[in-house]
């Protein structure tokens, strides 16, 4: 297909030994560009268990010559079954530690592996809103939390892609180009579709036959040197 890059994805996904890694994908004159981990740094005592996480992709991400680690916030419903196991809404204590987790996440990752981070929005979790991401913007350290501007995941809950671009290209290090099905979306929002049977019924579509248009977003990434 002509791809020169791959994100490890969830930890053992791809070999996590770094000669047999570095063999499987020059065999297939792949790279990698970034791993993945998943916080949930607005629960009590949650830091330990996210760093276990994220020191082993970090580690391997660097011996990797990655220069991310995408840091993805967990869902506030189950996967499976669609029912919610937390609150949708985060209170004030909560968010507060979330943000402060997250900027200490970035500053740890940075300092130990010399990777930076790039903070996902994600449907079904607590950043995901354009008006959430604008929060969490305001409320984390620029120097150590870039975001990752997935733009199907921001079209999922009708955000403003050009608009996010545009308003804040310092903080944006890190893209997913993605589309969705607006008209399918409706439908999901309306009905309160959990996330992964919004994507078996074909929510996240191949460009570029949904939204946002790539277009105006590649001149403002162009425009912005991103």
């Amino acid at each position: 297909c002509g791809y020169e890059w791959i994100e490890l994805g969830p930890y053992g996904y791809l070999p996590t030994d770094p000669a047999q890694l570095s063999d499987e994908l020059a065999a297939r004159g792949l790279k990698v560009s970034a791993g993945t981990v998943f916080e949930h740094l607005h629960r009590p005592d949650s830091w330990d268990a996210v760093w276990s996480q994220v020191k082993d992709v970090a580690a391997l991400t660097q011996a990797m010559g990655g220069t991310h680690v995408v840091v993805i916030p967990d869902t506030f419903r189950d996967q499976k079954t669609g029912a919610d196991v937390e609150s949708r809404d985060l209170t004030p204590e909560q968010w507060t530690a979330k943000t402060t987790g997250v900027t200490r996440l970035g500053k740890a990752v940075q300092e130990e592996y010399g990777l930076s981070i790039a903070f996902h929005p994600h449907a079904e979790t607590h950043v995901g809103w354009q008006r959430d991401i604008e929060r969490f913007l305001a409320d984390t350290d620029p120097q150590y939390v870039p975001l990752c501007l997935d733009t199907g995941h921001v079209s999922y809950y009708r955000g403003d892609n050009l608009e996010l671009i545009n308003k804040y290209p310092e903080r944006i290090g890190y893209l997913h180009l993605k589309q969705v099905d607006p008209v399918l979306i409706d439908r999901i929002l309306a009905e309160d579709i959990v996330w992964p049977e919004a994507v078996r019924m074909g929510a996240m579509v191949e460009p570029p036959t949904g939204v946002p248009a790539y277009p105006p977003l590649f001149e403002a990434i162009e425009e912005h040197g991103l």
